[in-house]
């Protein structure tokens, strides 16, 4: 059986899964989209009682019914092996990850991964909270839980990533949810860290869906956070979401029944990360060409926004996505079928320390923003904005995802019906599931380094 909390903080976030061992659960029995749509977002995958110790893919398919990847095998699998061994690390940059409440403990449960996995300690990571002071940690309050699982998510692996960047985690005091909650605190804070100059790449593991704010205008007027970004070239990610095509109403219980997408992933001065599915083996090696996350847990989101025009790097795709700004950009690990390790200690009600398993774009986007510190250090300044440089990649530096769709159902809303929203079906070159593809890093972070922006920064 698969036991289910109550809706949670995010959208376009990680999912927070709990599976029972006592109960046998396979991947088939777990694959209810339904479910899982009805699910806390984020959902957290629990080994039943957490696990002291990591376990290797081979024992999670034999007893869980789906893989589960450790650093390591995705170091492999993104050939970031060599990078880190010649000294790309993403050392002498900084990753900022921005997370409403933050986690109490995620300094000491960093550390503790770390030591796990033969990770360094990063060369520097700071807390700050430049919108406010954060409300005193609540173990009993699903959001606050939710999001110290998604601060334990976002700066574990953006440091696998990038192991010798800096982190500055920002911790925001209102939790966002749909619409504009929580977005006025992210947006002043961010400000903050751009205004002085204190990250190079600002990853975002959250979304809203763009029919859930009042108006159109009601998003530009919480965009310039992303203006001033652009301007002191800091690179800006989102996360494209956890349910393909469609995403949450405002009531953060029911799904659109129709085709929709969240901000900020459709910002085109953001860099949309979306999710792929990964089959290795215990050694990271792959068994399978990645396809688009659609495994029955959740699935990638992707689409066109019903907000932002065609931005001019994606002309060369119009024929895809139209005369709006289409996403995702770019694909990384994030199916649940493959779900990586994290290590917290965060207080919850059931007590939850050790190990367990995460899934979701806000795995993807964190990874990638490691990638981005990663070719800052090699161009040695800021890349910023990485939309015209992106499309400009050669299919040498991309890998093609070319099997699979972002299609959501059935779900049943509230009103009784149950719906599935049709997505989009990966192809050759770019589409609206799996965005331009995804990564060999040896080549793209090298490729994307020679083609960002001039600048000093």
């Amino acid at each position: 059986m698969i036991e289910h909390r109550s809706r949670g903080p995010l959208v376009a976030s990680a999912i927070f899964l709990t599976v029972l061992l006592s109960a046998g659960i396979g991947a088939q029995a777990a694959g209810d989209v339904q479910a899982a749509r009805a699910a806390v977002h984020p959902l957290r995958i629990d080994l039943g009682v957490t696990t002291t110790q990591p376990e290797p893919t081979s024992y999670c398919l034999k007893n869980y019914g789906f893989r589960c990847y450790d650093p390591a095998q995705l170091a492999k699998a993104y050939n970031l092996v060599g990078l880190h061994e010649s000294g790309i690390d993403g050392s002498g940059r900084t990753i900022v990850i921005v997370d409403s409440f933050g986690s109490p403990t995620i300094k000491h449960d960093l550390r503790v991964f770390d030591q796990q996995f033969g990770l360094p300690d990063p060369p520097s990571f700071k807390i700050i909270q430049p919108a406010g002071a954060v409300p005193p940690f609540d173990p009993t309050n699903s959001d606050m839980t939710g999001w110290a699982g998604e601060t334990t998510l976002d700066v574990e692996w953006a440091h696998v990533f990038a192991p010798g960047a800096a982190i500055i985690l920002v911790e925001t005091p209102v939790s966002e949810t749909e619409g504009v909650q929580g977005f006025p605190e992210i947006v002043e804070a961010e400000n903050y860290v751009i205004d002085h100059g204190i990250g190079d790449v600002i990853s975002q593991s959250f979304g809203a869906t763009e029919e859930t704010f009042p108006n159109h205008q009601s998003i530009f007027a919480l965009r310039s956070a992303f203006e001033n970004a652009a301007a002191h070239r800091v690179t800006v990610l989102g996360a494209s979401g956890d349910t393909g095509a469609t995403d949450y109403e405002l009531n953060l219980i029911d799904l659109y029944p129709m085709r929709v997408n969240s901000w900020p992933s459709s910002d085109p001065l953001v860099t949309s990360v979306g999710g792929s599915h990964l089959t290795l083996d215990d050694a990271g090696n792959r068994l399978a060409p990645d396809v688009v996350w659609n495994d029955g847990f959740a699935a990638g989101g992707g689409g066109v926004s019903a907000v932002f025009s065609r931005p001019d790097f994606q002309d060369s795709v119009r024929a895809v996505v139209g005369s709006s700004r289409g996403t995702p950009d770019i694909s990384l690990s994030a199916a649940c079928d493959g779900a990586v390790w994290v290590y917290s200690s965060y207080p919850s009600n059931p007590p939850t320390a050790g190990f367990g398993l995460v899934c979701g774009t806000s795995e993807a986007t964190p990874e990638f923003a490691g990638i981005v510190a990663m070719a800052d250090q090699v161009a040695g300044r800021r890349l910023g904005a990485l939309g015209d440089s992106l499309y400009q990649l050669g299919r040498h530096s991309i890998v093609d995802i070319t099997m699979g769709n972002n299609t959501f159902g059935p779900f049943t809303n509230s009103d009784g019906n149950t719906y599935t929203v049709v997505g989009y079906p990966a192809g050759p070159g770019y589409d609206l599931a799996s965005g331009l593809g995804t990564i060999d890093a040896v080549k793209f972070v090298w490729a994307l380094a020679e083609g960002g922006d001039d600048g000093d920064n």
